[in-house]
């Protein structure tokens, strides 16, 4: 039986860039296959590549070697067929929820436009706030509208670029819990980057750990956890600890660790 061509594939991926100091090594050899409908994180410490690697993945940057390719064809730019959700706020003050999620369609017919952003706004669960402003909206709502407007282009792949980081502990529990509500009904191929494992975990079906500059994908570990996931169960953190040690912090784990999950 033929296996089915990888959503994404990244083969020898190397990125350098120009420095005062001369030209530095950002990335080298980086390889990953995602499969269509898949959730993989990539997980690392900060200044390790993560976000060069995903903006080479998105077609925003020219990797020095090594190529990209989706459904087997190369990357050569952007493309509205992959989107992008960052971490920075990305809502334009001066539209509504409405407006601002329906700002990549305005070539569609009227009818198809308001179809898609009225089934975007139910699907992330602003029924009802379609007519306010962006100063208007908690930071956790802003960034529903963010993903949104993702999902309104009704994109083969979504790259996301730690859009939660800038949100409070308890808002980013909810905005994961909401992400993967929103991806098991719409099983979109997610490229997700983060410098939190407790977010891989909970999000990933697969982990790709990379390690410091320059980056490389260190390992790849399977999150073999049914959803919702119970984040005191003995296989959670006994793959949390896995990431941990592969992130060299294993030492820190016995000193986190409640005395609980140490007999688990």
């Amino acid at each position: 039986m033929t296996r089915p061509i990888p959503k994404l594939r990244l083969r020898g991926l190397h990125a350098r860039f120009l420095s005062s100091q001369g030209e530095r090594s950002v990335l080298e050899d980086v390889n990953l296959e995602v499969e269509t409908g898949e959730f993989v994180c990539l997980l690392g410490p900060s200044g390790c590549g993560k976000s060069t690697l995903l903006n080479i993945v998105g077609g925003f940057l020219a990797p020095a070697a090594g190529e990209v390719l989706v459904d087997g064809q190369p990357v050569t730019g952007p493309d509205p067929r992959r989107i992008f959700v960052f971490q920075e706020r990305g809502t334009f003050p001066w539209l509504t929820v409405e407006g601002n999620i329906g700002f990549g369609l305005a070539r569609r017919p009227g009818p198809e436009r308001r179809e898609r952003v009225a089934r975007a706004v139910a699907r992330v669960g602003l029924t009802g706030f379609e007519h306010a402003y962006p100063h208007e909206l908690s930071g956790g709502m802003k960034q529903r509208v963010e993903v949104a407007r993702a999902l309104a282009v009704d994109p083969d792949v979504l790259y996301m670029d730690e859009p939660f980081g800038a949100l409070d502990s308890i808002t980013r529990l909810e905005m994961r819990a909401e992400l993967l509500r929103i991806w098991s009904e719409a099983r979109k191929t997610v490229l997700f980057v983060t410098h939190d494992i407790d977010e891989s975990v909970q999000l990933a079906d697969r982990v790709a750990v990379m390690s410091a500059r320059p980056g490389r994908i260190r390992r790849v570990v399977d999150i073999d956890l049914p959803r919702p996931r119970d984040l005191s169960a003995p296989r959670y953190l006994a793959l949390r600890d896995t990431l941990m040690a592969e992130l060299g912090l294993a030492h820190g784990v016995r000193a986190i660790t409640p005395p609980r999950q140490e007999r688990a």
